[in-house]
């Protein structure tokens, strides 16, 4: 399945001088350490689909992860082989080294600011390393590439995506063309739980994303998404409420009082490509900031986000059929956890009814 071709406006980074990375020297190929949190490994495709295109035949694209990335990324046919590491916040476990060695990659990019992981890769005998500079790493990389530091209460219009984008050209990478990758999940929907196989097969599924992992400022709250489910509901849709399984209690609060046959809770019940397949099967998704959000518009379909305490121009969702909601106050984006006011007034100047009339303004121009 190949998602819509798509050319956002996201927010220009920094260009840096190109100097082409010499392929006779990348032996098998090149290996790429992503980002841990989900929003953020989306937000690195467009630049991994553009490493791949200036690879030679030969050269094979890999990529570190996090386990719960680990079938995202075999259900795309550009990235050649995948190693989950088996603690991603802790030194590298020795089959992790070893697994690295055995690539026999002759070049290496982060796409995070870890300075554990370049002194890894290091040990794993990639002396070419590329990526940000960040927490007194550079001495370890070939180049490095400086970005602004973030900014409080102001957009920083520095997209992630554009971010990586910008490193990967540095090395001779084309620019960014628009097009979506190609997903073939793992496994098909008929292998999935029941459950999933059910409320895939509706054809008005609304999917939602109350929880957020980075912390509680981020979330617009369960009432209002439960509005906006019933809304949906009336309408003669069905409702599914998406997260992990730390966010299952959130997830039920935003279906309390909903027609059980109607209303969902599989928030923590699903894995990657269950999840896919419901994002895919949804008609519309509702989400705050969070990684299901960048999932979901990386997979083509259109939804809805809430931003308050975070920048939509850094880490917005990479599609055309998605809409922001934003309100600047005083405060935001401010990138706290929890809300250091007490108020999260920068989530709640957004109605359920705001929501709604969104919902309807995308789902009649798609």
């Amino acid at each position: 399945m190949l998602a819509r071709k798509v050319k956002p406006n996201l927010a220009a980074a920094p260009e840096f001088p190109v100097r082409h990375l010499n392929v006779k020297k990348l032996k098998d190929g090149i290996v790429v350490r992503v980002p841990n949190w989900l929003g953020d490994i989306v937000m690195t495709l467009p630049a991994l689909m553009e490493l791949k295109k200036m690879l030679p035949e030969y050269c094979g694209l890999f990529v570190i992860c996090p386990p719960s990335a680990k079938d995202l990324f075999e259900s795309l046919a550009m990235i050649d082989y995948v190693i989950p590491l088996e603690k991603v916040h802790r030194n590298w476990s020795k089959d992790d080294l070893q697994n690295v060695v055995k690539l026999r990659a002759g070049a290496g990019i982060l796409f995070n600011n870890s300075l554990r992981d370049a002194v890894f890769m290091r040990l794993a005998g990639i002396k070419h390393l590329y990526g940000a500079q960040a927490r007194g790493r550079s001495m370890l990389l070939k180049r490095s590439f400086p970005f602004p530091a973030r900014r409080s209460r102001s957009l920083n219009n520095l997209h992630h995506s554009n971010k990586y984008l910008s490193i990967v050209k540095a090395l001779g990478a084309s620019d960014w063309n628009g097009d979506l990758p190609e997903f073939t999940i793992k496994y098909p929907l008929h292998q999935s739980i029941p459950e999933v196989i059910d409320v895939c097969s509706h054809p008005s599924l609304m999917t939602i994303a109350a929880g957020a992992a980075y912390g509680g400022s981020k979330r617009w709250s369960a009432e209002n998404f439960r509005e906006v489910a019933n809304w949906w509901i009336s309408e003669g849709g069905i409702v599914v409420a998406l997260g992990t399984a730390k966010e299952k209690n959130i997830a039920e609060e935003v279906i309390t009082g909903l027609p059980p046959e109607k209303a969902y809770n599989m928030a923590g019940k699903t894995d990657m490509c269950e999840l896919m397949h419901l994002l895919l099967n949804s008609k519309i998704c509702v989400a705050n900031d969070s990684g299901i959000m960048h999932l979901s518009a990386v997979l083509g379909k259109p939804g809805i986000a809430i931003f308050g305490p975070t920048d939509h121009s850094a880490t917005g969702p990479i599609s055309n059929y998605w809409r922001v909601i934003y309100d600047k106050i005083v405060c935001s984006p401010c990138f706290k956890r929890e809300c250091l006011y007490g108020h999260s007034q920068c989530m709640k100047l957004c109605s359920p009814r705001r929501v709604v009339e969104q919902i309807q303004e995308v789902l009649n121009t798609d």
